[in-house]
């Protein structure tokens, strides 16, 4: 392995990458403050006992997949699978438990112990929400719109929505009895994960995605005719307001999500430019456990994985961002005239322009070079006879002109043409 590979399932980005992730993250920090919502952050590592107890101890995510260590103090930390379980803990501290709801959002890193694969990371970033303390079908479909809002400012169109609903604690003990019943004939011919998630957690074959055990699973029955009439109550409002908000949707009678915390409305949205692994992005109304404590945290939110959402973006073949200020490059031709420069590029710099200067000693062609590199708009010359006429040549590379300017002009020059492209 070459000494700059980072580990397996991780990635550097580099600087010129760097705005596609900016277009997402700063698409987030202004649709989700449209809906009431607040950044908020919590640390990368919690107690592990947050997420055993709040994710379910027979997911996967806790069974195999979580990056878990003791500390110098003994403590057991776990570096957090996803974030949820971590905004919930936070919030549980705030009058959410007596019925005040908080809207918050989140940006960050996530880990998981995960084979790696296209769209699967060991170490992947994620932008989600959360509105918890309350309960209603309204809240569940305004999420959900919000989440399509967020996608369409980012570009990304040809998604399809897919909603179910899971039900409540007390609905599931008649449906699980119908999917054992249902799997336990074929359950010889499915794989050994669903062979053991049969007594275990029988949902979770319903997630499986293994070719021999998709056919048993497309055929599993509706369990959503056994939950009670209020769940199915409930559900049916969330989609009448889908429908009153014009967002086409199609009923997934066997999504589950790979949580137990879900309770009601569970979403997915999957896009085809993200090939077999299709899930774009996705949630759903939760109860919560926290460590302690015998009173859930009630809320509904989503989370998007940002490389995800980048994939989807390359498929769609969309045009990077443009730097809307174009750059300036400093030509120096002597020492002097650099460190002249140094300063006037500090001066452009703090007019909010970005611009560069040559520090060391090469040639005018080289230093045009650079400045090509850059893909620099305008371009600075200064020299030993310039300074001596108290000038600097300002050349715009789009307009193929150039002008002899006191240095007190400069910023004054670009102004109104920086002002023109943006």
């Amino acid at each position: 392995m070459s000494n700059s590979n980072p580990p397996p399932g991780t990635s550097d980005v580099f600087p010129e990458e760097i705005p596609l992730w900016h277009r997402l993250e700063d698409s987030a920090r202004e649709v989700f403050p449209l809906y009431g919502y607040g950044e908020m952050r919590t640390p990368e590592f919690e107690y592990t006992e947050v997420f055993e107890r709040g994710l379910g101890n027979e997911t996967e995510v806790v069974q195999k997949e979580m990056y878990t260590f003791k500390d110098r103090g003994g403590r057991s930390l776990t570096l957090r699978p996803e974030g949820t379980a971590g905004i919930v803990r936070a919030l549980s501290g705030t009058d959410v438990m007596n019925g005040i709801e908080k809207r918050v959002y989140y940006l960050g890193p996530m880990f998981r112990g995960e084979r790696p694969a296209a769209g699967r990371r060991r170490q992947f970033h994620q932008v989600g929400v959360e509105n918890a303390g309350r309960i209603a079908p309204e809240i569940d479909a305004e999420c959900i719109a919000m989440l399509l809002h967020y996608l369409e400012k980012i570009g990304i169109t040809g998604s399809t929505l897919l909603l179910n609903t899971r039900g409540t604690l007390e609905d599931r003990p008649p449906a699980e009895n119908a999917l054992r019943e249902y799997f336990g004939k074929d359950i010889e011919t499915m794989c050994d994960d669903c062979k053991d998630r049969l007594n275990r957690n029988v949902w979770r074959i319903l997630d499986c995605k293994q070719e021999q055990c998709q056919k048993v699973i497309e055929a599993a029955p509706d369990v959503v005719s056994l939950f009670s009439p209020e769940t199915q109550k409930f559900f049916a409002e969330v989609c009448e307001i889908l429908n009153r908000l014009g967002i086409k949707y199609e009923i997934a009678p066997r999504l589950v999500r790979g949580l137990d915390y879900y309770v009601h409305t569970v979403f997915e949205v999957t896009h085809p430019g993200l090939g077999a692994q299709n899930a774009l992005a996705g949630g759903g109304r939760y109860e919560l456990y926290l460590p302690g404590s015998k009173k859930p945290v009630i809320g509904v939110g989503f989370a998007a994985g940002l490389e995800r959402l980048l994939m989807a973006q390359e498929a769609l073949e969309l045009a990077p961002p443009e730097n809307l200020i174009p750059p300036v490059f400093l030509v120096g031709l002597g020492g002097n005239a650099r460190r002249l420069n140094m300063k006037l590029a500090g001066d452009i710099r703090r007019a909010g322009i970005p611009a560069m200067a040559e520090v060391e000693d090469k040639s005018m062609k080289a230093q045009l070079r650079a400045a090509n590199r850059i893909n620099a708009n305008f371009v600075l010359i200064r020299g030993d006879e310039e300074i001596d006429k108290g000038i600097v040549v300002a050349k715009d590379m789009n307009a193929g002109t150039q002008e002899e300017l006191p240095e007190s002009e400069v910023i004054k020059w670009m102004l109104p043409k920086i002002i023109k492209k943006c």
